[in-house]
């Protein structure tokens, strides 16, 4: 812990003649009485306003310096940390585009998808993850990294209507979206290199087969896990005008199995999310990788443990006085 301001520290130099002041004024303000003998009043018991008759001052010494430690504005220290893990590097390649606001999943695909990434992340503590999200385009939304909370952040700050309202173009470019992660994957020095992708599995746009960029991974001996979300049957689609319209559900489960088998991963799915536990298992079998992570932390505020002990020392002092030690007029 360090000081912002550690020159309000010389304002305790007012305890020392404050201190003083109380100790010439209890002198001056003992009572006296004459008493002819004094003997048969020594074995008599202190009251406990007598051991308490102190406590107010001392408690207002401790909160003025509990108030000037708080004016110092005490922080934790940048610090950078280098620690060696062992773990696999992974790219989440998740579909954005409209098709993916099916209401089979509750809100929606898209969102589901978004706890289906949250829960995955949580399990893989040491390993690198990306984030890219394609629709008819593919864009990287956060590179590899091990800040798992800043790529989780990343994600939910992200607009996944991005293709329903025009930002991006709409469609769904699965091999456009493989060929991203891939991108973030070249310079990996990792053992083990892994593309989750979560889609509804029609690839109708792009400028690359998703086939072919199955077969790319495969000489960058890259694994591709793919999962296909979505029901069976029918679903309801959000209409732009308000209310909804129920649309076959349509995965080409040929081409994700296709892909998967290509590169050594497994095809999966996805119903409900119990369904997503099979894949945790698997990736955890792989053989992982050393690798040197540094992090930095950045100062952080820490006067609340200090205001709050002020407060309750201030409060305790308040009650003493005007409670416990009251005095009569």
């Amino acid at each position: 812990m360090i000081f912002k301001n550690p020159y309000f520290f010389a304002l305790l130099a007012v305890l020392i003649p404050y201190i003083i002041w109380y100790v010439m004024r209890h002198k001056k303000s003992q009572p006296t009485l004459k008493m002819p003998e004094t003997a048969k009043y020594k074995s008599l018991p202190k009251s406990f306003r007598q051991y308490l008759m102190h406590v107010p001052f001392v408690l207002r010494v401790i909160l003025i310096t509990l108030v000037v430690c708080i004016l110092a504005r005490p922080q934790s220290k940048h610090f950078w940390s280098d620690t060696d893990v062992e773990g696999i590097d992974i790219m989440l390649s998740v579909d954005v585009s409209t098709s993916m606001l099916a209401q089979d999943f509750r809100p929606n695909r898209v969102e589901a998808l978004r706890e289906i990434a949250q829960r995955f992340v949580e399990k893989r503590m040491n390993d690198n993850i990306g984030l890219t999200f394609f629709a008819g385009e593919a864009y990287t939304q956060c590179p590899l990294t091990t800040d798992h909370a800043a790529l989780m952040n990343l994600y939910n700050s992200a607009d996944t209507r991005m293709a329903a309202n025009g930002t991006i173009e709409d469609g769904t470019a699965i091999g456009d979206g493989i060929m991203n992660s891939l991108l973030r994957l070249r310079e990996s020095k990792a053992k083990s290199k892994v593309i989750i992708l979560l889609t509804d599995g029609v690839n109708n746009s792009g400028n690359i087969s998703p086939v072919t960029a199955a077969e790319i991974a495969k000489k960058q001996n890259v694994r591709i896990y793919t999962i296909g979300i979505g029901t069976t049957g029918m679903a309801p689609y959000p209409l732009p005008t308000g209310g909804t319209i129920n649309l076959p559900v349509e995965i080409d489960e040929a081409t994700m199995s296709k892909i998967s088998k290509e590169t050594g991963g497994q095809y999966f799915r996805a119903r409900k999310n119990a369904e997503l536990d099979a894949i945790y298992s698997d990736i955890d079998k792989m053989e992982r990788t050393k690798f040197n992570v540094r992090q930095y932390s950045r100062r952080s505020e820490l006067f609340e443990p200090f205001a709050l002990a002020a407060l309750l020392v201030f409060l305790l002092e308040l009650l003493l006085r005007l409670v416990v030690l009251r005095r009569l007029p």
